[in-house]
């Protein structure tokens, strides 16, 4: 046994034990070996950027046996030599580890599929050394979302992988189950290959890579969710340390890329029911113009507008919001929004009335759940508009010579009194003008207190340009982008946003 100084053992011991610690006895068990120097001990290039993977020498390292002046008394030069070594490997054991901890910390900051998949990419080719790449999310059962995206790739490159047949792609054989599709695929040198496929060869010469390395995406719960590889300028392959690196990497990022796969397609589904159950298009009716525009949070809300056709010649237009989010709050606006049809068509003349019938309904169908709805009965002839409002933001009529908000009678929102009744207000639009019906998603969206984020929506309806004013689609777009700083179709805002716009000629 070594007589090593605890001088020494001080700083071997956590070396090691922060190697257990991190749970990479699976890499200790690779690199065991101490007498046989490998590519560990050498100095490797940075795998990304802001991470210097270089393993310096270790300020603890024992002196060689050349300076054996130094040699701590009791210990051989031979014996210090072996120390030193091992201390230098775990030196490089501890750097990739912190390669992994911060490549993963970058992924786990990722929420949306499109920046997780990029990210994904990019760590990737920093770990095999490789400059492009391609990635491709196909999950296996079919149910999406497919997706392909490149790193160094343009799209017309992109394109010219597309025309190789799939077969000849080591991805392609990942992503069909073909034979040695189930693991990486390494190949170092293209051309030299025998039977490599023409078209593949002529994509490879125009695009400027000889040499591929390929991993799959697939975990035990979800299966194969697609394939990613990368391409190399020059014959190369990853070293046993890199595909070691790559392969702890993917096997986390790819649990990852499950979790926001699921998540897309719960999106996805909520959006559908959604759009579903809000009108399929808009009614058309002399003397005014309609659009509408509504951005759905991740989970899916409540918010719903809805424009009908009444007897008369006449418009119904109403927007509204229902209490929390997911599926029972998308079931609930869908019931609430049908109801207040039928009692529009009945009774439509008297918003009060219409509201005051929905009050009652929710109060005694779902006691536990809270509504803010405004109703305007519309004459489009007359330019006239009769509202009422139940807890819900004040309307915005804007024109050539005014942008003001109509106020409505200040009421508590539907299901939170005994018995509910407002008092409605008369509104008359000018030639050219444009009534905006929004939800509250609008005003909390910019994240500002509730006096600023009004002040914002009127500058935003002043600041629209005259040739846009003909247009209710285009007052509506130009009022969103400027309203939200994110864009209206960011998903990570919790709330929905609802726009409903009615231009009189």
């Amino acid at each position: 046994m070594l007589d090593i100084s605890s001088r020494v053992r001080v700083h071997v011991e956590p070396l090691l034990a922060a190697q257990i610690d991190m749970g990479v006895c699976d890499a200790i068990e690779q690199y065991a070996p101490v007498r046989k120097p490998d590519a560990m001990n050498a100095p490797h290039p940075s795998k990304v950027a802001g991470i210097d993977s270089t393993v310096l020498p270790s300020a603890h390292t024992v002196a060689p046996p050349a300076a054996s002046a130094d040699v701590p008394s009791g210990v051989s030069p031979g014996s210090v030599g072996e120390v030193a070594l091992l201390q230098d490997r775990l030196a490089g054991w501890v750097s990739d580890l912190t390669t992994l901890h911060e490549l993963t910390e970058r992924l786990t900051r990722t929420s949306a599929l499109a920046e997780a998949l990029q990210e994904v990419l990019r760590a990737g080719a920093a770990l095999v050394g490789a400059r492009r790449g391609l990635l491709v999310l196909e999950p296996r059962d079919g149910l999406g979302p497919d997706r392909t995206i490149g790193l160094g790739l343009a799209r017309a490159d992109l394109g010219h992988i597309e025309t190789v047949p799939r077969s000849s792609m080591s991805y392609g054989r990942i992503l069909d189950g073909l034979p040695g599709g189930e693991r990486e695929i390494a190949e170092p040198d293209l051309f030299s290959e025998d039977g490599l496929d023409p078209r593949h060869r002529e994509v490879a010469a125009q695009l400027g890579y000889a040499a591929s390395y390929a991993l799959p995406l697939s975990t035990d719960a979800a299966g194969r969710l697609g394939a990613a590889v990368w391409f190399y300028d020059e014959p190369a392959e990853p070293v046993e340390r890199q595909r070691h690196l790559a392969g702890l990497y993917i096997r986390y990022a790819t649990e990852h890329l499950a979790r926001i796969v699921e998540l897309e397609r719960t999106r996805a589904c909520m959006a559908t029911i959604a759009e579903e159950l809000l009108p399929a298009r808009l009614p058309r009716l002399p003397g005014v113009q309609l659009a509408a525009r509504r951005s759905s949070g991740p989970y899916g809300g409540g918010d719903w507008y809805d424009a009908l056709s009444l007897p008369d010649a006449a418009l119904g237009l109403a927007v509204g919001s229902v209490t929390g989010s997911g599926p029972s709050a998308v079931a609930a606006m869908g019931r609430l929004r049908a109801s207040l049809r039928a009692y529009a068509v009945m009774e439509g003349e008297d918003p009060v009335a219409v509201l005051s019938d929905l009050e009652l309904l929710l109060r005694l169908t779902e006691p536990a759940r809270t509504a803010t709805a405004l109703f305007a009965y519309c004459e489009p002839a007359l330019r006239k508009l009769t509202l009422a409002g139940a807890g819900h933001s004040p309307p915005l009529v804007t024109g050539p010579r005014r942008t003001e908000f109509v106020e409505t009678s200040l009421s508590a929102p539907l299901g939170m009194l005994a018995c509910w009744e407002a008092p409605s207000i008369e509104l008359t639009a000018e030639p050219g003008e444009t009534v905006l019906l929004y939800t509250d998603g609008l005003l909390h969206r910019t994240g500002d207190p509730m006096d600023r984020a009004f002040a914002r929506l009127h500058a935003a309806a002043v600041s629209v340009p005259r040739p846009m004013r003909v247009d209710p689609g285009a007052v509506a777009d130009h009022v969103l982008r400027t309203v939200l700083p994110d864009g209206p179709g960011r998903t990570e805002g919790t709330e929905d946003v609802v726009l409903l716009a009615a231009r009189f000629e």
